[in-house]
């Protein structure tokens, strides 16, 4: 898929493919119309160390989702349709200021739905990284015609078991196309490049543990340590699942993960050689680190 491709006609920009015109007023899966919708645009502290850096990680928290997680911490934006709409030249505005600000980079939060208005506020390219912030459920054609546009890819790999997957999801085939397209930012970036703590270009791949399913996180692990040479990416395991949404009713997606089941998987992650990344204590299990949807930095 060429830049041009990327529109809102017979929408296609995402692994759904909905095939619907935005631009006439249908809504495909994400929920979103033909033009950008965000909640926040702002410092954010909370991401790995080398995103958020001293100063601050300039996020942009775009609305709605190709995803339909049940436990999701940020629905009110992804599926609720809260939010603020934007265009190109407001974006742009909205990036330069988050640089102004001091901010590191400028970290796009579950973008896909929103490339062609997006694209053009990144011409011409920015002076910091441009991090691009996603539940790894990608299109490979899409994210081929972002190359040279993205410095870090920043992906979860939530399942390595479909069922899961489609349960908690609504992706049975979620699996096999996260690992193809995080093997294609891999390809665009090659091996994590540092520079005074911060990620400057490379992949670093999230995996939020849920309850009762070691099994599962084992899995995403594993296809980690056999896919990429060692040290290559950066894996961020985390441990902040609290009970939202419709999972919170279905055990045992109602109680936060145990201590054993941390450890268990940290074990794990160090039996596969992934030891360049990052944990996360029992504490991160908190609302406290959710932001709030008030349209700062947006209105």
């Amino acid at each position: 898929m060429k830049l041009e491709q990327l529109d809102y006609t017979n929408c296609r920009l995402c692994p759904r493919m909905c095939g619907v015109d935005r631009t006439a007023g249908q809504w495909g899966f994400c929920g979103m119309p033909a033009h950008p919708v965000a909640a926040r645009a702002a410092g954010h502290y909370w991401e790995e160390p080398v995103i958020s850096g001293e100063y601050g990680s300039g996020a942009v928290f775009f609305s709605g989702c190709t995803l339909r997680c049940k436990f999701c911490q940020n629905y009110e934006i992804s599926t609720q349709k809260h939010g603020y709409g934007l265009d190109s030249r407001r974006l742009r505005e909205i990036f330069e200021r988050l640089i102004a600000e001091g901010h590191h980079n400028i970290n796009l939060v579950t973008p896909t739905q929103f490339l062609p208005d997006i694209l053009p506020a990144l011409e011409p390219r920015l002076p910091v990284p441009v991090v691009y912030n996603c539940g790894g459920y990608e299109r490979v054609e899409t994210l081929r015609a972002l190359e040279g546009k993205v410095d870090v890819w920043l992906p979860d790999m939530k399942y390595s078991d479909p069922r899961l997957a489609r349960v908690l999801s609504a992706s049975p085939d979620y699996v096999e196309v996260a690992k193809a397209a995080i093997l294609e930012m891999y390809r665009q970036t090659g091996p994590c490049v540092i520079e005074d703590g911060l990620l400057k270009r490379g992949v670093l791949i999230r995996h939020l543990i849920l309850p009762g399913q070691v099994d599962n996180s084992v899995g995403v692990l594993e296809w980690i340590a056999d896919s990429f040479p060692k040290g290559a990416v950066l894996v961020s395991l985390m441990s902040q699942y609290i009970p939202m949404g419709p999972a919170a009713k279905v055990p045992p997606f109602d109680r936060r993960i145990t201590r054993e089941e941390y450890d268990t998987v940290l074990s794990w992650m160090y039996f596969f050689g992934l030891e360049q990344g990052f944990i996360q204590g029992p504490e991160a299990a908190s609302l406290e680190y959710v932001p709030e949807f008030n349209g700062e930095g947006i209105i």
